[in-house]
């Protein structure tokens, strides 16, 4: 995108008057969107977007500017106007020599979006509203989203690190409304990995349409959720997103910086069921936390959070791993040229264990089956969660019954994770979007079939 030589000016400019380290990152995306509600297409968009940050740290304080000028003068007065926070006396003359550079480019079989037809895409959406629409008389809405995005990226700084890595993305979702005696009951499911359109080579739009109209369906019957703790048996996949946020965000190193998480200073220490092995890897395979680099330029790598129970180390970005005198994790990530990088996860998950899901069930005389989570909220100081339950049963003898009423589910992430006496080997991931300090990045969440001994159920009936 632009020239080494280039990039060794920029960022000898950015530290010419003390600063301690400078970072360059440019960025080009391109993404594309559609939408299709109530028989017809109502959203079709695309857009670029072509800039790059500057980045230049002196002592504790950060200095960055971004631009959508790569041309030379632009980057020179970005680089000016992120060094201006260093305004230390005299001039200071340093010979920046970036590293041999590390691109990665993507692999042979991947079908670019941007080159499959607008009306391919459409037609999935077709499809999925139809299957939708036509599962059963009760349906009453379907809409259909999709989406793609390429993205090439530059990372260069003054410690030497020069790579370059492209990025791709493609998702699609379905949501359906059901009516019946009980009112309007939702359904939803996505699909979503870091590669091109040959994920549909993969995956069946048709089905996703099914399980989303099925999983409306199946509420339409349901019955107001119970109120109070009660055993709970995540079902795989499903339940990723509450470690994510309960315990996830709280591993990040700058809330331990921060002091604003529980999990300060208990490196070492025995913080949940010797079952649990938490572990946060950007390199699982095509999931959408997944990238061959972060946004330092630093390569993706299986980081183990917590092994058998102890917690063994945190997530860590560049600047928190330099303050700490150690090594990034490569968690440091941002949403775009114009974003500062700060810790983040990428794909989460707990380490699946030996039961079958079928067994856990069998062994739970009482308690609720949550099939699916929704969103939630964290307090990342206590780790306190409030999380909504968008497909739940009552489990009864052992067995699944009843479909619940949408309800929250109440706890605290560090008991959870110690309240944890059985894990499965169904172990999947779920996308999704972590939103964090106004910044927005693609995660995974995984999670084998768990069940916590007590968790308190929000619901309306009694326990």
């Amino acid at each position: 995108m632009i020239s080494q030589e280039l990039v060794q000016k920029v960022l000898a400019s950015a530290v010419s008057r003390g600063g301690d380290f400078a970072e360059i990152f440019v960025e080009d995306k391109r993404s594309s969107s559609a939408s299709f509600d109530d028989g017809k297409v109502e959203e079709l968009s695309s857009g670029v977007s072509k800039g790059a940050g500057i980045r230049v740290v002196v002592g504790e304080t950060t200095g960055f500017a971004h631009t959508a000028d790569l041309s030379e003068a632009g980057l020179m007065s970005a680089a000016e106007a992120a060094r201006s926070v260093a305004a230390s006396a005299g001039t200071i003359t340093k010979t920046i020599s970036v590293g041999p550079a590390k691109n990665h480019k993507l692999s042979n079989g991947i079908l670019l979006p941007g080159q499959i037809g607008k009306k391919e895409k459409i037609e999935l959406l077709e499809r999925m509203n139809h299957i939708a629409r036509s599962t059963s008389g009760s349906i009453k809405q379907a809409s259909a989203g999709y989406g793609d995005s390429y993205r090439a990226i530059l990372v260069a700084n003054t410690d030497g690190v020069f790579a370059t890595d492209e990025q791709i993305r493609t998702r699609i979702a379905v949501s359906v409304v059901a009516f019946g005696d009980t009112g309007m009951q939702t359904g939803y499911e996505t699909a979503a990995f870091t590669m091109g359109f040959e994920m549909f080579n993969e995956i069946d739009v048709e089905e996703l349409a099914k399980v989303a109209a099925e999983r409306a369906l199946r509420k339409l019957s349901a019955r107001p959720a119970p109120s109070g703790t009660l055993p709970v048996v995540l079902q795989g996949g499903s339940g990723g997103i509450l470690f994510h946020e309960a315990c996830g965000h709280g591993l990040e190193a700058d809330h331990i910086f921060k002091d604003s998480s529980v999990y300060k200073g208990k490196v070492g220490e025995l913080v949940a069921s010797p079952l649990i092995t938490l572990v946060d890897d950007g390199t699982v395979g095509n999931q959408w936390g997944t990238a061959l680099i972060d946004d330092e330029g630093k390569p993706s790598q299986r980081n183990v959070l917590i092994k058998d129970g102890v917690l063994t180390d945190y997530m860590w970005d560049g600047l928190r791993a330099r303050k700490s005198k150690r090594t990034s994790s490569g968690n440091g990530r941002r949403q775009s040229y114009q974003h500062l990088p700060m810790v983040r996860m990428t794909n989460t998950y707990l380490v699946e264990g030996s039961e079958k899901p079928e067994t856990i069930i069998e062994n739970t005389k009482h308690g609720v089956y949550v099939a699916r989570l929704g969103g939630g909220q964290v307090n990342t100081a206590t780790g306190d969660f409030v999380f909504g339950m968008t497909e739940a049963y009552l489990i009864e003898n052992g067995e699944i019954t009843e479909p619940l009423r949408d309800a929250n589910l109440i706890g605290n992430g560090p008991e959870v994770l110690k309240n944890i006496d059985a894990v499965a080997d169904d172990f999947s991931i779920t996308p999704g979007t972590c939103g964090k300090d106004g910044q927005s990045v693609p995660v995974g969440c995984g999670q084998a079939t768990v069940r916590i001994t007590g968790v308190t159920i929000g619901g309306t009936a009694n326990g």
